[in-house]
């Protein structure tokens, strides 16, 4: 069965329990929890910590599972968004062992699932970034084999902005890259956190590759996407994308929702669907990011029923 939840980024000031108690109000089944390592960061939606890994003790577990089980929610993954192929080598040394210690987090909590990018050199063709990425993900997937913890990459490419062009910060942008990826490292524990929004701005089919790697969908991220076409033919798609498209609330924007869930469902995915909010109409207080939860959880539970008791 399918499970709704959302990713606690676009609640950055709450504790833990306000995002549970927050989620369990509005009815979400289960939360993407964020943990990032304390500090600031300059990217929208980074840097959020809801369970910091450095009070990861015995204690701190029981307290989380404490809290899952007094809300009714469950924790669908920990997440974690940097760029481990980042050609700054402190940056990417430092986020590869992040990652790594979410991974093991996953395993202590008993998630399962990790999810993060698999980041970019972006002045640099994909060819050129393989072998590192090689070099640094093989380690990582045999890290979280050993720990049974499931890796969903996802596949947003990153390139939105001048600092991210030309080659945007996530290589797993397309599916003849996803496709190289588990080629390269065949595993079980190695797969997506598929966005639909991400493919059709690109313009690209987001249901096809749904079919193509039924089995390494590993985890969804519910967002849509507004593609402003009369911008578009302005400026082109060599264009930084943010200039013609913008992020909204599922069901306000260009995927079509229906055949989305036809299509999920048809490949036999039972796991997390989770609501991931960076609609900026919906930024400018607490209250319009709980709306925005609210009005997604309306919207996607056509799709999405809970079971019956």
């Amino acid at each position: 069965m399918l499970q709704l939840g959302f990713v606690s980024a676009i609640t950055p000031d709450l504790s833990l329990e306000e995002v549970f108690r927050t989620a369990a109000e509005i009815g979400y089944d289960c939360v993407e929890v964020m943990c990032w390592p304390l500090g600031k960061s300059t990217r929208r939606y980074a840097g959020v910590t809801h369970i910091n890994l450095a009070e990861l003790d015995d204690r701190g577990i029981a307290s989380i599972h404490e809290l899952s089980a007094k809300y009714g929610v469950s924790i669908s993954s920990l997440g974690y968004y940097p760029n481990a192929l980042s050609p700054d080598a402190a940056e990417a040394e430092h986020a590869v062992e992040h990652i790594r210690s979410v991974i093991t987090a996953a395993a202590l909590l008993g998630v399962g699932n990790m999810t993060t990018f698999i980041g970019r050199d972006w002045t640099k063709s994909v060819d050129d970034n393989w072998t590192r990425f090689l070099e640094t993900w093989q380690p990582i997937i045999r890290h979280a084999e050993s720990e049974n913890v499931k890796v969903g990459i996802e596949n947003c490419p990153m390139l939105f902005t001048a600092d991210e062009w030309p080659g945007g910060k996530n290589l797993a942008h397309s599916p003849a890259v996803w496709d190289r990826m588990f080629n390269d490292i065949p595993s079980d524990h190695f797969g997506l956190n598929y966005d639909p929004s991400h493919l059709v701005f690109q313009h690209m089919d987001c249901i096809k590759p749904m079919h193509q790697f039924a089995d390494k969908l590993f985890h969804i991220h519910a967002k849509d996407v507004r593609v402003d076409h009369s911008m578009l033919d302005q400026v082109g798609i060599l264009a930084h994308p943010n200039l013609y498209h913008s992020p909204k609330l599922p069901g306000m924007g260009d995927v079509n929702w229906g055949q989305f869930f036809s299509t999920l469902t048809d490949t036999g995915y039972r796991g997390p669907v989770c609501v991931e909010v960076e609609d900026r109409a919906f930024e400018k207080s607490d209250e319009d990011r709980k709306l925005a939860l609210v009005q997604s959880h309306t919207f996607l539970r056509n799709f999405v029923p809970r079971p019956m008791v």
